[in-house]
């Protein structure tokens, strides 16, 4: 090979290199999250009398995360959950909807005992509670603010995909209400969320197999 040649094939052997470093690096800065699940309130988010199922289907997470470091970033999602009343008690169902910004920590280091495979993270953060009744009790919305924290456990699939487990617990900040003025059917508890879901990576990776 001539070699007035060789600086430009080194430049462009080197300029590919670096290019797939940053995409095989860049796979975990943004995902798309899909989970699913179920969920469970707590006993005193109801007025006397009502009481819901202590488990409930189904629970629905949609996010977005953002890793602006290695073991920092924030995600915005939202949540739809499900639950209805428990046998023998008067009859209910309740949509409880929720949207939250997060702080996201990537805790795999701390949990350095698990399989290679799985990485763990941590989010937390405030957000926007909507409850709505349904049936008989239509007319009894109701919006207050909550927070949020969980952990997930992801189990790499591949570098674009990964599955994983959530366990959440939305604490609500909400005055208690009057059955008679705000009307029957309403729910200012916390709520607990079990989901399995996927993560997809947006970003990087784009010649991965």
């Amino acid at each position: 090979m001539p070699l007035k040649f060789k600086p430009i094939l080194f430049s462009i052997l080197f300029t590919s290199f670096s290019f797939f470093v940053f995409s095989q690096s860049d796979t975990n800065t943004i995902k798309a999250q899909f989970a699913l699940g179920v969920n469970s309130p707590s006993a005193n988010g109801f007025v006397a009398n009502f009481e819901a199922k202590s488990v409930n289907f189904p629970s629905i997470n949609l996010g977005i995360q953002y890793m602006f470091k290695p073991k920092l970033g924030a995600k915005l999602d939202f949540g739809y959950n499900r639950f209805s009343n428990l046998n023998n008690t008067p009859e209910f169902k309740i949509n409880y909807t929720r949207l939250n910004a997060q702080l996201v920590y990537n805790a795999t280091s701390v949990f350095s005992f698990l399989p290679q495979r799985i990485a763990t993270f941590v989010h937390a953060g405030p957000g926007l509670t909507t409850i709505k009744p349904l049936g008989n009790y239509t007319q009894n919305d109701t919006s207050f603010l909550n927070a949020m924290v969980g952990v997930e456990f992801h189990y790499g699939i591949s570098d674009k995909l990964s599955a994983y487990f959530d366990a959440s617990y939305i604490l609500g900040f909400s005055k208690d209400f009057n059955p008679i003025s705000d009307g029957f059917g309403s729910f200012n508890g916390n709520l607990l969320t079990l989901t399995i879901g996927a993560s997809i990576s947006l970003s990087g990776c784009q010649y991965c197999d």
